[in-house]
C-alpha cells in the first residue's frame, strides 16, 4: 500500500477562509465595535439574501440602518465586508473534522459525533454556504482560500484514519489521506444536497438530520472497515 505522509502536517487551527489583507483593525471603542458588528449582520442578511453579485452596498447600508459614510468608516469595498463576514462566521459553519482519538473512545461513536456536529452546523448556515459556493466560481483567490482550509480539514481527518490503522481498527490496505478525502467529499456533498438544494426535493427523498447522520457515518465506518473495541 502506498502510504501517505499526512502525519508530517502539524496541528493548529486551520486556514482562514477570510482574505487577511483585506481585514483591518478592530474600532478601539465599545461603539465603534457594536456598529461594525451591526454592519457585518447586515451585510450577511443581504448577501444571502441578494447573492454575492446582486448585492450593493446602498443595500447593506439600509438593511443595517446607517449612512454610507458610516460604511466606510469601517469598510471601503463589498469584499473587504464580505471578508468579515467570513471571518465572524468560519468556525460556527466549518466542523473541527474527526477529533484525536482517546486509546478508550469508540471510533464509531466519535465520527458520528463529529459527522452531526457538521451537519447541525451546515443546516444552521446553509444559505451562507450557498453563497460560497457561488463566490468560489467567480472569485479565483476566495476558491484557493477555500481549497486551503478544506484541504486542513482532510489532512486533520487522514491523521485520525492512521491512528485507527495503527491501532489495528481500521483498514489497513486503504491510503488514509486518499480515504479521508474521498469520505470528507461524500459527508460535504451530502450537506450541500440536503440542506442547500434540498429545499426542491420531492417530500420521498427528504430526511431528517438523525438519519443523515446515521447513514453518513454507516457509510464512513463501512468504508474503513472500523472494527469494534
Amino acid at each position: 500500500m502506498s502510504r501517505s505522509t499526512a502525519g508530517e502536517e502539524p496541528e493548529g487551527p486551520p486556514p482562514s477562509m477570510a482574505n487577511s489583507a483585506l481585514l483591518r483593525e478592530l474600532p478601539a471603542t465599545g461603539r465603534g465595535l457594536r456598529t461594525r458588528s451591526a454592519l457585518i449582520a447586515a451585510a450577511r442578511t443581504v448577501f444571502e439574501r441578494s447573492g454575492y453579485l446582486d448585492t450593493r452596498l446602498v443595500d447593506i447600508t439600509t438593511e443595517a440602518k446607517c449612512s454610507s459614510g458610516t460604511f466606510y468608516t469601517y469598510f471601503s469595498s463589498k469584499e473587504e465586508i464580505f471578508a468579515a463576514v467570513l471571518e465572524l462566521a468560519q468556525e460556527d459553519m466549518m466542523h473541527p473534522g474527526m477529533p484525536h482519538l482517546d486509546p478508550d473512545a469508540d471510533p464509531a461513536g466519535i465520527i458520528e459525533a463529529s459527522n452531526r456536529a457538521y451537519f447541525e452546523a451546515y443546516r444552521r448556515n446553509a444559505k451562507l454556504m450557498a453563497l460560497l459556493e457561488q463566490v468560489a466560481s467567480i472569485d479565483p483567490e476566495f476558491r484557493k482560500l477555500r481549497q486551503r482550509r478544506a484541504e486542513a480539514f482532510v489532512r486533520r481527518n487522514a491523521r485520525s484514519i492512521e491512528s485507527l490503522q495503527a491501532r489495528g481498527l481500521a483498514d489497513t490496505e486503504v491510503d488514509p489521506l486518499l480515504a479521508s478525502r474521498a469520505l470528507s467529499g461524500m459527508i460535504s456533498r451530502l450537506a450541500f444536497d440536503y440542506f442547500v438544494t434540498g429545499e426542491d426535493a420531492s417530500e420521498d427523498l427528504r430526511v431528517d438530520l438523525d438519519e443523515l447522520t446515521r447513514i453518513g457515518t454507516r457509510l464512513w465506518v463501512n468504508a474503513l472497515r472500523i472494527s469494534p473495541l
